[in-house]
């Protein structure tokens, strides 16, 4: 039967002609996506990213320069009324404008942040970023792997079924070869030819059916991997043996990447709360300035004071301190709101980690339960096969109706079908208890 199952497979993969074969692994498919898959490039992307907004928020911490420069063209002047004693002669008013038609001024200013404990808190939450985009990057590559796995099996699943349809197609064709001569010869009814040629076209229809399905899988699994639809794969049987599961050992559930995000999420909203509480206390910068001003009646630019133009500089050192009294408790309802999102997220933590208990109980009993059902299954289509062989044989010889060799060959076609798909579900289900164990990457490092 192997070696029928390994002959279809090599057939099957032969049919597009003029195209190279990839041989796919499960390890192979899993990398594939890994590299070129869009979800777990993205990830990456987002940790590469999360450095970037360190370093935007450590820009806080640091000096803050700025050049500035200005020119302006004042055609009418503002006048100020001012007291005439001072000017000698009192009780008089006198008005007068102040300042030049033209005035440009060019300088540089200095800010440094001393003291601000939303850019400290700010530095910490970038960090816990990062770690949040590395983790969360784990739990995608994890992703990728489970659903990469899952599709890989169910092309194999329904590559067996096709060998299967190929083995029964061959069979029922000689069976109803030997009806048809018999028939020839009178010693077979039309009815008898008809049954057979019947079975023929829906085992044929069958096949047909089934290699759409495998177009169709095989298209979703290159979808998954990042891999172009066109490519050609073969998928080996070796991939494909049951080894009993290790069921003995109880999984961490606080090892688990799912519950690791949200441990990481907990660690962002605490420091989104504390960013909130920051509005609370006082800051205080050091701000200092340097400028040069020129101006005249003209335009000052390359004037000089022939010309009615002076120039002259200016600066300032200074302490900036804000201390925070009444906001109108704004500070106060967004630190409440940070709480209630707090304790939304612990609810979410609590729920995850019972669903992940819950997978592994269940990966457990449906690692022992489809491990019991491969056994009987196995045995079931062994002996579905001898009848089937006995029947046939009989019929041969006159000894066996056509109905009993109809109904055996269903017999062993059902049986083998279930023995695939106890299989399948073996598999599936492993996946699942590997992937409670927090183990997932352990499919592409063996």
């Amino acid at each position: 039967m192997r070696k029928l199952i390994l002959l279809t497979f090599l057939t099957f993969a032969l049919t597009v002609k003029g195209q190279e074969i990839k041989k796919l692994t499960l390890k192979d498919a899993i990398t594939y996506a890994l590299e070129n898959k869009a979800d777990a490039k993205k990830a990456k992307l987002k940790v590469e990213n999360s450095e970037y907004q360190i370093q935007e928020v450590r820009a806080r911490a640091l000096p803050q320069i700025a050049a500035t420069g200005s020119l302006n063209y004042n055609p009418i002047l503002q006048t100020t009324v001012i007291d005439g004693a001072a000017f000698g002669a009192p009780g008089t008013t006198i008005q007068a404008a102040f300042g030049q038609k033209w005035s440009s001024t060019a300088g540089v200013s200095l800010t440094q942040a001393l003291f601000d404990q939303s850019v400290f808190i700010g530095l910490k939450a970038a960090k816990t970023t990062r770690e949040f985009y590395q983790i969360n990057d784990q739990l995608t590559e994890e992703q990728v792997i489970e659903r990469v796995a899952n599709n890989y099996y169910q092309v194999y699943v329904l590559r067996q079924k096709l060998a299967l349809l190929e083995s029964n197609l061959a069979t029922t064709t000689k069976v109803r070869d030997i009806v048809k001569g018999q028939y020839d010869n009178g010693l077979a009814k039309r009815i008898d030819l008809d049954r057979m040629t019947v079975n023929l076209s829906n085992i044929k229809t069958q096949k047909i059916q089934i290699t759409n399905a495998i177009q169709l899988q095989e298209n979703t699994l290159k979808f998954y991997i990042g891999m172009p639809i066109d490519t050609v794969i073969e998928i080996p049987q070796s991939d494909f043996e049951v080894t009993p599961a290790a069921l003995s050992e109880t999984p961490n559930t606080s090892t688990r990447t799912e519950f690791l995000v949200l441990k990481k999420q907990e660690e962002l909203l605490e420091l989104q709360k504390q960013s909130v509480m920051a509005g609370y206390y006082p800051t205080l910068s050091l701000s200092a300035s340097y400028n040069y001003i020129g101006q005249g009646q003209q335009l000052p630019w390359f004037a000089k004071p022939s010309n009615g133009v002076y120039w002259s500089d200016f600066s300032a050192i200074g302490l900036n301190l804000r201390v925070p009294i009444f906001s109108g408790f704004s500070t106060k309802a967004k630190v409440s709101q940070a709480d209630v999102q707090l304790k939304s997220l612990r609810e979410d933590i609590n729920d995850t980690k019972l669903a992940l208990d819950l997978d592994y109980k269940n990966a457990k009993t449906q690692i022992e339960n489809s491990l019991t059902t491969i056994q009987n299954q196995k045995e079931n289509m062994q002996l579905a096969e001898e009848i089937r062989q006995n029947i046939n044989n009989n019929f041969l010889q006159g000894l066996a109706s056509l109905t009993d060799l109809l109904d055996a060959e269903n017999a062993s076609t059902d049986a083998q079908n279930n023995y695939t798909a106890a299989i399948l579900d073996y598999k599936l289900a492993e996946i699942k208890l590997i992937k409670s164990k927090g183990q997932l990457k352990s499919l592409i490092n063996n």
